[in-house]
């Protein structure tokens, strides 16, 4: 008798993407700090860059340098100067019509992150970012998604924990991202989208990955692989 073959079971994809600078255009972050302009921000975001500071210490840092009593104003600078990636709405729609979780993993802050997205209807439970708190003489960071025990990289909002959550046996794990708080992320995706400082260090790693520029060439890609699996 001829054997039969079981026929395997498809992975669930499953999207994994950055805010700053990857949905947005630019990096909110940087931008509004840079805008506000305190003294020793630069030589912060360069050791961030540079992984000479953590993302966690480096970020922390930078947001201590702003006084709450510009609170309003940083809200709505950062708000205000956001522009979002061409084709992210459609990326949105090809998830939902193909029923891909899409997941928001950002290294962002809740006081613009949430704002910013809110027009686009991801549920909040699928949105991963930092908090903040404006009670003292400077603006704190708060960290709710810290990492786990198996990375110790101090990410603030780490990425891998969450991408762990969906186990590699039964979910193709996709990245898109620019930057240095996607390079641990990367390592574990199954799919790498990248621009960026994100090309520079999956080249250096070795890490295969799409460039893409608008989320329409993600959207292509996707595509492309959906009709050759």
């Amino acid at each position: 008798m001829a054997q039969v073959n079981a026929p395997t079971t498809k992975k669930q994809r499953v999207i994994f993407c950055d805010f700053d600078g990857t949905i947005t255009m630019n990096d909110n972050i940087v931008a509004t700090i840079r805008h506000f302009n305190p003294p020793g921000w630069e030589a912060i975001v360069s050791d961030i860059v540079g992984q000479k500071k953590s993302i966690k210490q480096g970020v922390g840092e930078l947001f201590r340098l702003l006084p709450t009593a510009k609170k309003a104003e940083v809200i709505d600078y950062a708000i205000s100067n956001a522009r979002i990636r061409e084709g992210f709405a459609d990326l949105l729609q090809y998830c939902k019509d193909n029923e891909i979780p899409f997941y928001v993993t950002s290294g962002g802050i809740d006081f613009f992150v949430y704002p910013i997205l809110a027009p686009f209807g991801i549920p909040e439970n699928h949105i991963y970012c930092n908090g903040s708190d404006f009670s003292g003489e400077a603006i704190e960071i708060t960290w709710p998604h810290s990492c786990d025990s198996h990375c110790s990289n101090d990410c603030g909002m780490c990425k891998t924990t969450i991408i762990r959550r969906f186990p590699p046996e039964s979910c193709e794990r996709i990245l898109i991202g620019d930057s240095v708080t996607d390079f641990e992320g990367a390592k574990l995706a199954d799919v790498v989208f990248a621009r960026s400082h994100l090309i520079q260090k999956c080249a250096e790693l070795g890490l295969a990955f799409h460039a893409y520029e608008t989320f329409y060439d993600v959207i292509h890609e996707l595509k492309l692989q959906e009709a050759t699996s």
